[in-house]
């Protein structure tokens, strides 16, 4: 995919490609006007955070998880 970069019609910037240390391949970046982002990797990973403390994060084996740091029990056992 050449790399572009640009607006779409909801005001969203967006870099193709986009993933972490990504100069080439499928991947993209989405930066939201409403402060969230997300990234779609050439490994099929997929990554969102909605800018207000949470975040969701999609393995290429399709499992995911999902984290918020609103939540003071996060990561403790």
């Amino acid at each position: 995919m050449p790399k572009s970069s640009g607006y779409n019609s909801q005001g969203n910037h967006y870099n193709t490609p986009g993933g972490t240390n990504s100069s080439s391949g499928s991947s993209y970046h989405y930066s939201n006007s409403n402060g969230s982002y997300y990234y779609s990797n050439d490994n099929g990973s997929t990554y969102y955070n909605s800018g207000a403390g949470t975040s969701r994060y999609t393995a290429p084996s399709g499992s995911s998880s999902s984290s918020s740091s609103s939540s003071s029990s996060s990561g403790k056992k």
